[in-house]
């Protein structure tokens, strides 16, 4: 089969000369590093990518294996390129308000919500965890883009009365189905009566934190926040190691099998400013609420998107042919092409792996609506050759979210 790769790749053709494969990323100051970079570099990550202008693990050096142990155990992550932006101030709820979609009346004090922050075309800016930690001050966990920058310039335009920056917090996230032992033996038998999506205010060993019941996995997980995260992450780093060890802790990373299992969304491929929350699927009522009463950004865009209907949605489709990679181990470089039964080009896949207990190639990808039908068939090109796909139903394993609430 042909390779079908982006025209100008030098690596289209067969043993390009020069082409050094992988080439090395340079680690250097111009970019940042995490709090915990030190630490989990002890652990021997292989692979790293740069999010939010820091340096972070992907892997160390099996992802495969690092699925089963957060299916099977107890995961520890560095996940201090979550950078947190801190919305304060009398007019914070408001301010706040206007960023997202959600309904924020709906979120109270110890609260935490999964949202969209829109652009005024309803582009998706960003998808962070929202944490509310006080009645006016909010906790933005970001995905990888400068939603600080964004709303400081929004903050600045409108008059309002919040002061917007970035903080000296940092998350780690513990997760897989051990997790709940782990916690108990640092915070005590209580902390497993948070509810999922909720947090608390904790001082472990002298460290200030707030524990959220959150995480990247659809597992059952939590995340822990640093406060002084600069001068105190090797202290939190290793008691968690300390606690998770006889539970068998192992340190890992993103495992993008098990977030695309899931159906969870990835800034910067299946969701970006050119997409908004109608065609990545997430046009329910309580994560786009179109009839609230307050305004937000991008309200007006999404409530016309609504009423024409959309023309693309991103589906779930299996892939035919021999195993994929786990996508963070460089096997995807660029977006798979899709085409349609008739050989017209109409999409991609934005993200795809071979999911070992499902035993097959599975992804997401964007369509038309004319294509997004359970059971329609495609063509997908991948570095490998085409191969014919499958719209099938997503998320591909717990599609209820029964599991990382358990």
């Amino acid at each position: 089969m042909t390779e079908v790769l982006h025209p100008d790749n030098p690596l289209s053709t067969n043993n390009a000369p020069g082409i050094v494969e992988p080439p090395k990323i340079l680690l250097y100051s111009r970019l940042r590093t995490s709090p915990y970079f030190w630490k989990s570099r002890e652990h021997g990550p292989v692979m790293y990518s740069v999010y939010n202008h820091t340096y972070h693990p992907r892997h160390y050096g099996d992802p495969v294996s690092e699925y089963w142990s957060l299916l099977n155990g107890v995961t520890l992550w560095d996940v201090g390129v979550e950078r947190q932006i801190e919305i304060s101030g009398p007019d914070a709820f408001d301010f706040t308000n206007l960023l997202v979609p959600r309904d924020l009346t709906k979120c109270a004090v110890d609260q935490c919500k999964y949202v969209f922050i829109t652009a005024p075309d309803g582009g998706i800016i960003n998808d962070p965890v929202l944490l509310r930690v006080e009645e006016n001050r909010f906790w933005l966990s970001l995905a990888d883009s400068d939603v600080g920058l964004w709303a400081m310039g929004v903050a600045h335009a409108g008059g309002w009365n919040v002061t917007v920056r970035e903080i000296d917090v940092a998350p780690v996230q513990v997760q897989g189905p051990k997790a709940k032992e782990v916690m108990a033996d640092l915070f005590g038998p209580s902390i497993l009566q948070m509810p999922y999506y909720h947090l608390r205010h904790e001082t472990l060993d002298g460290l200030d934190v707030v524990v959220s019941r959150t995480g990247y996995t659809g597992e059952i997980g939590y995340e822990i926040y640093l406060y002084s995260a600069t001068q105190n992450a090797g202290r939190l780093w290793d008691r968690v190691w300390q606690a998770g060890e006889p539970h068998g802790m192992r340190t890992i990373g993103p495992s993008h099998i098990r977030r695309i299992e899931g159906g969870i969304l990835a800034y910067g491929c299946d969701i970006t400013l050119d997409t908004n929350p109608l065609e990545v699927g997430y046009d329910y009522r309580w994560m786009v609420d179109l009839e609230q009463e307050a305004d937000f950004i991008g309200k007006q865009a999404l409530i016309r998107a609504k009423q024409q209907g959309v023309s693309r949605q991103l589906v779930g489709v299996e892939i035919d042919g021999m195993p994929l990679g786990s996508y963070n181990d460089g096997s995807m470089l660029e977006p798979f092409p899709v085409r349609s039964a008739g050989g017209e080009l109409v999409g991609k896949v934005t993200s795809a792996c071979h999911s070992p207990r499902l035993e097959r190639n599975i992804g997401l990808a964007m369509v038309p609506i004319g294509l997004s039908a359970l059971g329609t068939r495609l063509t997908v090109e991948t570095p490998t050759g085409a191969r014919d796909a499958t719209v099938v139903e997503k998320p591909f394993v717990d599609p209820r979210k029964l599991t990382p609430k358990g």
